[in-house]
């Protein structure tokens, strides 16, 4: 039993990195070269559990083996997906669907975290200190209402060993067009676990954000807010609202609103349209945080946008701090998550904490 766990969890995880490193440059012309450096990682996974499944293990151990077969079968159809994603008519889509499996991995393999070393610092940024996952009550990973066939809900993270006397930060990380808040979730929990803040992953209520109708879905993220702070101290100078794509997007048009309660904003690959800044009020924006990332290469949101959407926010008195990564395209950079964390937990705002 020892020996099949010890072989089960190098390619686990390292089939789980490479992925992740696959989704972060994935773009169009690249992905038959990302395809290939997967190489013979889930090969490996493949044999290892089956070397997992044939060991004898005791019956109190079924649920912990259940669970990391769990993880790798995630992880597996992420593999597989993306090596079929190749043959389909739009590969690009097909290897993004595919690649969603990683954060159901994810999912499943968080509640070892607590058991093996290894899988909890592959749930910390690199070079972080290690964090207990016993879970204190209202800690950890919860959903309200987020199961992957629902809407409207949210799935959030609060560190399990954080003060609960302090006051804590905030981020709202808002998923890409026809995503999901649960899945959403783990392109921040490392971060937030590392870091200390809350993570709160919400979906939309429909398929993507109310674009054409904003108070639909920012009245939803504001309920969302009012119930944690029922819950917990919540810092009110620290409420970062970000997001990628539609989310990022939807980021801009909620957070320039004078009602939004989010104190910092970071769009991730955003559209923009000068009509955002026409419907706001001068005073949200006018000294307004904002971290502003977009790829050279985005295919959907030409980098142009991003450039224009700085631009203006700047113009109109926002503090803006634009990010633009040359080998980024329309796909979400985790490891931008970093800088856009230096930025906003080193950059309290009084000013729209009495918003």
């Amino acid at each position: 039993m020892d020996e099949a766990l010890i072989s089960f969890i190098p390619p686990l995880l390292g089939t789980l990195r490479a992925l992740e490193d696959i989704g972060r440059y994935l773009h169009p012309p690249r992905l038959p070269d990302l395809v290939g450096r997967l190489g013979d990682l889930d090969g490996q996974l493949h044999a290892a559990v089956a070397t997992f499944k044939a060991a004898d293990w005791p019956e109190p151990m079924h649920p912990f083996r259940d669970q990391m077969l769990l993880a790798a079968t995630h992880t597996l159809r992420a593999a597989d997906g993306l090596r079929a994603a190749l043959g389909e008519a739009q590969p690009l889509f097909a290897a993004s669907r595919a690649l969603r499996q990683t954060a159901r991995a994810a999912d499943a393999l968080y509640p070892i975290a607590a058991m093996l070393p290894s899988v909890s610092r592959y749930f910390l940024e690199p070079g972080a200190p290690d964090r207990p996952t016993d879970t204190p009550e209202g800690g950890g990973v919860l959903h309200a209402s987020n199961e992957t066939n629902m809407r409207g809900g949210f799935s959030v993270y609060v560190p399990e060993w954080i003060d609960r006397s302090t006051p804590v930060p905030i981020v709202f990380a808002l998923h890409g067009g026809a995503g999901h808040g649960r899945l959403f979730l783990w392109s921040w929990l490392r971060e937030a676990r590392s870091r200390g803040f809350i993570v709160v992953a919400p979906t939309a209520r429909g398929d993507t954000w109310s674009l054409m109708n904003p108070p639909e879905d920012a009245e939803n993220l504001a309920q969302m807010l009012h119930e944690l702070e029922r819950r917990y101290r919540i810092d009110p100078a620290r409420r970062l609202l970000t997001g990628m794509s539609d989310g990022g997007t939807f980021t801009l048009l909620a957070g320039l609103d004078a009602d939004s309660p989010f104190t910092h904003l970071a769009p991730v690959a955003a559209s923009f349209h000068p009509m955002m800044l026409a419907m706001s009020e001068p005073e949200r924006i006018r000294g307004l945080p904002v971290y502003q990332i977009h790829g050279a290469l985005d295919w959907m949101f030409p980098v142009s946008m991003g450039r224009t959407s700085a631009a203006s926010l700047k113009a109109a008195g926002a503090a803006v701090v634009y990010r633009e990564v040359s080998d980024l395209s329309h796909t979400y950079p985790l490891d931008e998550n970093a800088g856009a964390l230096d930025w906003f937990l080193g950059n309290p705002t009084k000013a729209n904490a009495q918003q």
